[in-house]
Formats: structure tokens, sequence, C-alpha cells
């Protein structure tokens, strides 16, 4: 009797792909992804052509120049300043009205310019960003009790925008520099 060689059977690949594209699909669907945080901060909008200042109208006055060195001490208007005492300053800045003839002349045309050393601690960063953005809230949450009789952040969108006209939160940050304590 002969016989017959038989070759061996072939598995039947055909659901191998389905396999794979559910393994796929649930490695996708079950997997986290870390998500970066960092600081919300949203840009401002872009202002309307006939709105729009140019630089040589920016006066002098109208800018609170905030330095922070390697050292993390805090540099405000050429002077030290212990960051508690920050947000205060900030706020006779914005809302001095012309009052003093060396701080903003309204809080329209009020900006403050953050610099900071390339050796600045991010948590002394945070700290500074924190208090310039709380001065702004009180300001807007004052004005906001003042005028409607409820919080900022209670208002409806038309009246937070209108607080937010008059209380822009203008503030500038230049790319960080060597600007003094340990180089």
């Amino acid at each position: 009797m002969a016989s017959k060689r038989r070759g061996l059977p072939e598995i039947n690949a055909g659901s191998m792909a389905d396999i794979a594209f559910l393994l796929l699909i649930f490695f996708l669907v079950t997997t986290t992804m870390d998500i970066d945080t960092g600081i919300a901060r949203k840009l401002p909008p872009m202002p309307e052509e006939d709105q729009q200042e140019d630089d040589s109208q920016i006066n002098a006055r109208n800018i609170y120049v905030v330095l922070i060195n390697s050292s993390n001490q805090l540099l405000v208007e050429g002077e030290m300043m212990d960051i508690s005492q920050l947000k205060e300053g900030a706020k006779k800045f914005i809302d001095n009205n012309g009052i003093r003839e060396d701080l903003s002349e309204n809080p329209e045309k009020a900006i403050i310019s953050l610099q900071n050393d390339r050796g600045t601690s991010y948590k002394m960063y945070i700290r500074v960003q924190n208090e310039l953005a709380a001065a702004y809230n009180e300001l807007r949450n004052r004005e906001a009790l003042n005028k409607f009789g409820e919080r900022y952040n209670d208002l409806s969108k038309s009246d937070q925008k209108e607080i937010r006209k008059m209380y822009p939160q203008k503030i500038s940050e230049a790319e960080p520099k060597n600007i003094g304590g340990n180089s």
C-alpha cells in the first residue's frame, strides 16, 4: 500500500486580523493618557482695527514692571518687594485712574510686564502668576458687586464681558533672561 504523503493542514488565519483589531481597540479604550498640567491662560483676542494701540502710544507710567531673579527675589518697579505685597501693589497700579502720576492712567491702559530669570523656580513663578491673577479677580469682583450686586463669577456672560472690558487682564510675559542673582 502506497503511503500518501499528506501535507500539514493549514491554520485558518482569517480571524487573526479581527482579533488583532479587537485587541487594538481594547487597549486604546482602556489606556489612560497623562495630561500635561500648567497654567491655564487664554490669549487675549486680537484688538479691533480701530482700537489697535501702537507701541509708541504706550506711556511708561502704564507699565508695571515685575522682575523675578534667579534667587526668587521679586523686584517691582525697581524696588525689592515681598510676594505678599504684590497683589495689593498690582491693584493700586491697575485701579489708579490717573490719581497718582507714578501709576497707571486707568485700568484699560494698565499693563503688567512680567520678566523672570532662567534660574527662577517654577514655584515662585506660579506664586507670582497667582498673585497677579488674584489682583484682577478682586478688582473685577469689587466692580461686579458695586454695579450688579453679585460676584463676578455669578454674573451672566454679557455682564462679565462688561466688567472684563473695564478691567482687562493685560499681563505681558517676556522671554526669560539672566537678570540677576545667581548667574
